[in-house]
């Protein structure tokens, strides 16, 4: 059997061959510009990750109909109607699981920045906000979890300049890069409770086309991810209805 390691690997692979296949295609269709912006919009990349986190869960005893991805992925919102995840574990008419799997590639990385941890940051207070009114679920309180995978380059690796007009920013951003950026953020989402748990990995293109990756957290790993979400799905999504 494969280790847990070397199915993750596989998931960044099929990340990097996703999306040199896709921008192939833009190529061939003309619209070659576009390539950059699939990286940030192209849900498909992530499906590796998406297959390696449905076997676990299926592992737990959840049975397959119980797992939605690229279907019925809507959960209701407070401040908004609904809010489609990247994966949801449904049963016996409760939520047990919401799931998030983001990635970004250069060369905009300011933009995509704000617009990844804006969203990631809405989603979570929209939907616990909707969870505390009684929009779903009676007994259990669901798992939310965030995965994202970033490109390892000069450009995300090198240190960024903040803009101080009126008051000091935290220390921890200043000449922070944007991978430091986004371990930082995937940090603080677990640990003011937005999310219950989240994993960042950085791979870089051509060693990530043969699985290659880092984790450059030992508190954002994907192993402690994987535990996490696995030990609550254990307790509520194998449960059978009495």
């Amino acid at each position: 059997m494969k280790s847990l390691n070397a199915h993750l690997a596989e998931a960044v692979a099929h990340y990097w061959r996703t999306r040199e296949g896709q921008a192939v295609q833009q190529t061939k269709a003309g619209r070659a510009d576009q390539g950059a912006r699939s990286a940030v919009t192209g849900g498909a990349q992530m499906n590796g990750f998406i297959k390696l986190i449905s076997g676990l869960i299926v592992e737990t005893g959840v049975s397959e109909k119980n797992i939605f991805h690229n279907r019925a992925v809507e959960l209701p919102g407070f401040f908004r109607p609904t809010k489609e995840w990247d994966l949801l574990v449904v049963k016996d008419g409760q939520l047990i699981l919401a799931l998030e799997a983001k990635s970004q590639v250069g060369p905009s990385f300011g933009n995509n920045f704000n617009n990844r941890t804006e969203e990631a940051m809405g989603s979570a207070v929209d939907v616990w906000t909707a969870y505390r009114e009684g929009a779903f679920n009676k007994t259990v309180r669901p798992w939310l979890g965030y995965l994202f995978l970033l490109e390892d380059c000069n450009k995300s690796q090198s240190p960024v300049k903040v803009q101080e007009p009126h008051f000091k920013v935290f220390p921890e951003f200043v000449n922070a890069s944007y991978a430091r950026r986004y371990e930082l953020f995937c940090r603080k989402i677990v640990r003011e409770r937005h999310y219950n748990a989240a994993a960042f990995l950085l791979s870089e293109k051509e060693k990530g086309l043969k699985g290659g990756h880092t984790e450059p957290a030992d508190d954002l790993t994907f192993e402690l991810f994987a535990k996490s979400l696995v030990s609550h799905v254990a307790v509520y999504g194998a449960q059978e209805k009495k």
